[in-house]
């Protein structure tokens, strides 16, 4: 594969890492539609195609990544190296699936969950004594609070018993910020996001800079049998070629649009975090949110997100969101004229105003 300077971008490596290079070799790894390699599975050693797209997330986020099907996999994965009964310490305001799933484990008894507000940091330093995992999640969905990282890696860092940090980046995106280079052990993405960018793949990934974190999650991946597909990953990695452009001009539109639904009638709160592609915006009640979503044209209703299409969803409506503002409308802003999309909102929002 490609050998990708450090002095490099993250727009340059975004297109070089991953792919072949000498002469006569394809400009992009071919799919490999094959469930052995040799004497050995796919699920065990991996294909061409897919250990191309790890080494091009991993040069992004500055560790060692490890593909899996999808994102609530690499959850699943994470979890599998904890011992029986830890404590697992998670954000109120987070993924709804990912909180789904610590419940299930919880419920077993395979671990004790412990949650915390995302943005108490002084509780997330509380709470990780005699913790074994922390799960951030900056921003969070779809509330969009920020967690201070840094802090509360640094303040882990101190204690005797340390658990591990694993942050959850899938909104901010290596663009956005790197957690590795905060202090967290592991990051991990919904690739079904941002990255693959298109709204066409479920894919997740894992990135460590430890080896021995790394060995976990490979280890885990071939024994739950979460490998990814050869399809998902050639278009994770083709999505990902393309995302600093596209999360850059998305985050431009954003910040844009969050300015001017601040100023609307018909809002009573703009959540956004100050960069990014992602918002929240709050209207009086359920009844007006839904009326919203039914009102506009141009913004897909959709429960994904980190495509180049714009998507909106009332988030409590959803099971496992009952805690958040039953008025919270999330949106994922994708790559349309700003102007355009400001007049689908407006004319939205000033039908039920």
């Amino acid at each position: 594969m490609a050998c990708v300077s450090e002095e490099w971008s993250a727009r340059t490596k975004a297109v070089v890492a991953g792919r072949p290079v000498g002469e006569g070799e394809p400009m992009n790894v071919p799919i490999t539609p094959a469930s052995m390699l040799g004497l050995s599975y796919a699920r065990e050693d991996g294909t061409p195609t897919w250990v191309a797209f790890e080494e091009a997330v991993g040069e992004l986020e500055g560790g060692t990544a490890v593909a899996f099907a999808s994102g609530i996999a690499t959850v699943s994965a994470v979890l599998d190296a904890r011992p029986s009964q830890a404590v697992v310490v998670v954000p109120s305001d987070s993924y709804a699936g990912t909180r789904g799933h610590f419940a299930h484990e919880h419920a077993k008894g395979r671990v004790r969950v412990v949650s915390v507000a995302p943005s108490d940091t002084a509780a997330w330093i509380e709470a990780a004594e005699g913790a074994g995992l922390l799960w951030l999640e900056s921003p969070t969905n779809p509330s969009l609070h920020v967690v201070e990282i840094a802090e509360i890696a640094s303040a882990v860092r101190r204690l005797k018993h340390r658990p591990t940090i694993v942050v959850d980046n899938t909104f901010a995106t290596p663009l956005g910020q790197r957690p590795l280079s905060l202090g967290a052990d592991i990051v991990v993405h919904s690739a079904t996001k941002f990255i693959g960018g298109h709204s066409d793949l479920l894919l997740g990934v894992a990135v460590a800079a430890d080896p021995a974190h790394v060995a976990d999650l490979r280890d885990a991946r071939t024994r739950i049998g979460a490998t990814p597909g050869a399809l998902e990953t050639f278009l994770a990695l083709r999505g990902l070629r393309t995302l600093p452009v596209r999360f850059a001009e998305a985050s431009r539109t954003a910040a844009l649009l969050a300015e001017r639904l601040a100023e609307h009638p018909a809002v009573t709160r703009v959540r956004y975090p100050g960069s990014g592609a992602m918002l929240a915006v709050e209207v009086a009640d359920a009844e007006c949110a839904d009326a919203v979503c039914a009102a506009l044209r141009l913004v897909r209703h959709a429960t994904s997100l980190g495509g180049v299409e714009s998507t909106v969803e009332r988030r409590a409506a959803r099971s496992g969101d009952a805690h958040v503002p039953s008025g919270l409308l999330r949106f994922s802003i994708g790559l349309e004229d700003p102007d355009d999309l400001w007049a689908d909102l407006n004319r939205a929002l000033c039908s039920v105003n």
